[in-house]
């Protein structure tokens, strides 16, 4: 951070992604159905009591306990394991503008998720706090061909 105020908030570049992703809900110790898609991001985050699963939205079962469709925005990083208010900076614009969040962080960067019908008021928060979001280029599973 540089410039005349130090104590300005930090600012970031988030990477918008164009799937529909659904927030699934397993049982705990589940296995990975053979339904579940990968996309930009596919998490699966296992407790003692649940499973949950991030996906491609396109092929949940209707009966399916999910939350979807969701926008993933993903910080540029890698992310350095000592930086401080990274959530904090980026949720607070969120909060403001009373927009849901799910967030899941991996070892390189912190992923927002939020619902498809506030992605366009989520970006316009975060450019209004001084953050700049881009569209981001999905990049193929490893082994898969786009047709």
């Amino acid at each position: 951070m540089s410039g005349a105020n130090d104590d300005a908030a930090p600012t970031f570049t988030l990477d918008r992604f164009p799937e529909k992703l659904a927030v699934v809900r397993m049982g705990p110790g589940a296995e990975i159905p053979t339904w579940a898609e990968s996309s930009s991001l596919f998490s699966v985050t296992a407790t003692a009591t649940e499973t949950s699963l991030v996906c491609a939205s396109r092929s949940v079962p209707t009966k399916t306990p999910s939350q979807k469709p969701f926008t993933a925005f993903a910080v540029q990083g890698p992310l350095d394991f000592s930086l401080t208010g990274v959530l904090s900076a980026l949720l607070a614009p969120l909060a403001a503008a009373e927009i849901p969040v799910f967030t899941i962080s991996t070892f390189d960067t912190d992923w927002i998720l939020v619902p498809l019908a506030r992605a366009d008021d989520a970006t316009q928060a975060w450019e209004q706090a001084g953050h700049r979001v881009q569209v981001a280029v999905p990049v193929p599973p490893k082994g898969k061909s786009r047709k």
